[in-house]
């Protein structure tokens, strides 16, 4: 059993209440060594499919992230600095409704993610800032999520990039509805650019270059709005990895590494550190 587990320090708020969808659904969060000692204030991280994070018997599959054993580790190195992660769950079968910014023709189902970003940026966030002891500013917080989860990340990172500075996009769902988030993307007008982490697997679905493409494409539209690769974006093709649980908490680490780098991991370590990214 982890030490997270052992001394209580990941918290379950039930039944979470939103005004803006109609669904209830718990909020799991996570808090590090030392957080109930200090009167320190922390940054955090909001992921979505909270129940896939923490616990294998809840997590999809039976696996879950092991999200609190990795950032137990990173932040006893130095590598990250302590962070609280705040796990959203899903709510089953509304969860495609809610994570998908446009209703698919072909499936009949999506659009709710506007709702969604709404709920984590005036609901979610403000609950756990006064649950908390949080920093709370945009750059000590960020978004993020896997596949769907992802999706609905990025569109709650650019409706409301003064809440959320930093956006984590773990094998990004880019094909839903035609690629429609490409499009949104192009229309980005903001001036503020929240730094984002932005990976795929190379072996993920039926057509694995084809999910490569698209999160190439995703990278382009952001750069060609503003983006710079390097500077506040961060592009990343995992080889061999697929399209689960497992692949996304393995590279967990390096995520938190790069969006909340601890006093062992500076800027500049980190920027060699991602220099095996793949770029074609």
């Amino acid at each position: 059993m982890s030490s997270a587990f052992q001394e209580n320090r990941l918290i379950v708020h039930p039944r979470f209440a939103s005004k803006f969808l109609s669904t209830r659904r718990d909020i799991i969060v996570y808090i590090p060594p030392g957080y109930r000692e200090s009167l320190d204030r922390y940054p955090v991280l909001y992921l979505q499919d909270g129940q896939n994070l923490f616990d294998p018997g809840t997590a999809f599959g039976g696996q879950d992230w092991r999200a609190h054993e990795t950032a137990d580790a990173l932040i006893m190195q130095g590598l990250v600095e302590p962070l609280i992660i705040v796990g959203i769950h899903n709510t089953g079968v509304k969860r495609m409704s809610e994570y998908t910014p446009t209703r698919c023709p072909r499936r009949r189902k999506g659009g709710k993610a506007d709702r969604y970003a709404e709920m984590l940026a005036r609901e979610v966030k403000p609950f756990i800032d006064h649950e908390y002891r949080t920093r709370k500013g945009a750059a000590h917080a960020a978004v993020g999520g896997s596949s769907l989860g992802a999706l609905a990340s990025l569109v709650a990172g650019l409706a409301y990039p003064r809440v959320f500075g930093n956006i984590a996009l773990l094998s990004p769902s880019v094909w839903w509805d035609s690629r429609v988030i490409l499009k949104m993307v192009a229309a980005y007008r903001k001036q503020d650019h929240p730094r984002i982490w932005l990976d795929t697997g190379t072996d993920e679905g039926d057509n694995p270059q084809q999910i490569v493409n698209d999160a190439r494409a995703l990278r382009d539209a952001l750069t060609a709005r503003g983006w710079s690769e390097g500077l506040d974006l961060l592009y990343r093709e995992v080889a061999g990895a697929g399209h689960n649980e497992s692949a996304w908490g393995g590279r967990l680490g390096d995520v938190l590494t790069w969006l909340f780098p601890g006093p062992a991991t500076t800027q500049t370590n980190a920027s060699d550190q991602w220099s095996s990214t793949v770029h074609t």
